[in-house]
């Protein structure tokens, strides 16, 4: 290991924001691919504190920490000569745009692990075209959240003549630092969607919490919009799909009926700032919420589900995946993202989805054989 203020000798993956907690779990997985990679982030000592602290099996690993500014010249800089850079830095929306012009500009494929549906939308309509023109691919949101569910969208699709999908996402435990940052911003500067006939829908801002059946257990769990999350934006592009609603939560009721309240009380706070004013704000009410990195995830706690209903005129699939901690899902996709694509093109450049640029059954085997996800269970009718 060795830090510098910028790459000695490329190494062909970056993580971006790699001191942070789902930083940590990208690193520990591109450890066991056997993957070289820059650690990179604001602060040196934090970022060499995170590895030697916090990564598993981190003294064998291909690795250098890099402190770098976050702007547009130096992320550049950081970023030319990699093949793959993996962006854990949210809100997104606020801190992505560089990152992905800087791999536009060095010819690098970008991942990241967003759920924020407006940073999806932008990349699909403002950087899409200029990546599929380059042969790179843009993927944002290759996540737990949003991927182990579109992998069961996927699986249900595998019917013909579905069109409209319905998805739930669970999970056990509490967002990260991070995680409740990018809530809280979302919440303030942009709508939650869902895709209706093809077109982009608002959720009724006032709708709350919404009580959703959820495979295996007898009690009703609670749900959010959650932003609108990923999948109305990468299924609006599938011929396949008319519409898709997703709806999320913790299986935690009491943690989920404070939700509503605390982003109320946040958009009260910060109506009349300035962008800069209302970012502060912001970030000092989720400090108040979780201001300490979540204990390392323990599978009999931190449960994942994630269920899907697809329906059409004539038929019906559903899928459910059984899994466990979440925040290892995504250190895990992440890792396999770029391991796959140091060895062989995307099935998709551009704008695409973790399963449209990787194979959903490709995804599915490599959660399964890290032990992170059950067998599906799917039901088809009709």
């Amino acid at each position: 290991m060795t830090v510098t203020d910028s790459p000695s000798s490329p190494r062909p993956v970056v993580v971006y924001g790699a001191s942070g907690y789902t930083g940590r779990l990208v690193c520990e997985y591109l450890r066991e691919y056997g993957v070289p990679f820059v650690a990179a982030g604001r602060s040196a000592e934090r970022l060499t504190d995170s590895m030697q602290s916090h990564v598993a099996g981190i003294e064998t690993a291909d690795y250098e920490v890099v402190e770098v500014e976050h702007t547009l010249e130096a992320l550049t800089e950081l970023v030319r000569g990699a093949s793959v850079v993996l962006n854990t830095v949210g809100p997104f929306s606020k801190w992505g745009p560089e990152v992905v012009e800087a791999c536009l500009a060095t010819g690098a494929h970008y991942t990241d692990t967003t759920g924020e549906q407006d940073w999806l939308i932008t990349c699909d309509e403002r950087y899409g075209a200029d990546f599929a023109a380059a042969g790179l691919l843009l993927a944002p949101g290759i996540a737990q959240m949003y991927t182990t569910g579109e992998i069961a969208a996927q699986l249900c699709l595998e019917t013909p003549g579905l069109d409209t999908l319905d998805i739930a996402v669970f999970w056990g435990g509490s967002p990260t630092i991070a995680s409740t940052q990018t809530i809280l911003f979302n919440a303030a500067t942009s709508a939650a969607h869902h895709l209706q006939q093809n077109q982009y829908v608002p959720f009724d801002p006032g709708q709350g919490l919404v009580p959703l059946v959820v495979p295996g257990q007898h009690e009703l769990a609670l749900s959010l919009p959650w932003g609108g999350t990923s999948h109305p934006v990468w299924f609006k592009r599938d011929p396949r799909v008319a519409s898709c609603k997703a709806q999320g939560g913790v299986f935690n009721a009491a943690l989920m009926h404070g939700v509503p309240q605390i982003v109320a009380a946040a958009l009260e706070a910060t109506q009349g700032m300035d962008d800069d004013e209302r970012d502060a704000a912001l970030a000092a009410t989720a400090a108040q919420v979780m201001n300490q990195m979540p204990p390392r995830e323990n599978p009999r706690l931190n449960k994942s589900l994630d269920s899907v209903h697809a329906s059409g005129p004539l038929g019906r699939a559903h899928c459910v995946i059984h899994g466990n901690s979440n925040y290892k899902q995504t250190g895990l996709l992440q890792a396999y993202a770029a391991y796959s694509l140091l060895q062989q093109p995307p099935l998709r450049v551009g704008f695409a989805s973790g399963c449209q640029a990787f194979g959903h059954r490709e995804l599915l085997g490599v959660l399964r054989a890290f032990g992170l996800v059950a067998a599906p269970v799917l039901t088809v009718e009709g």
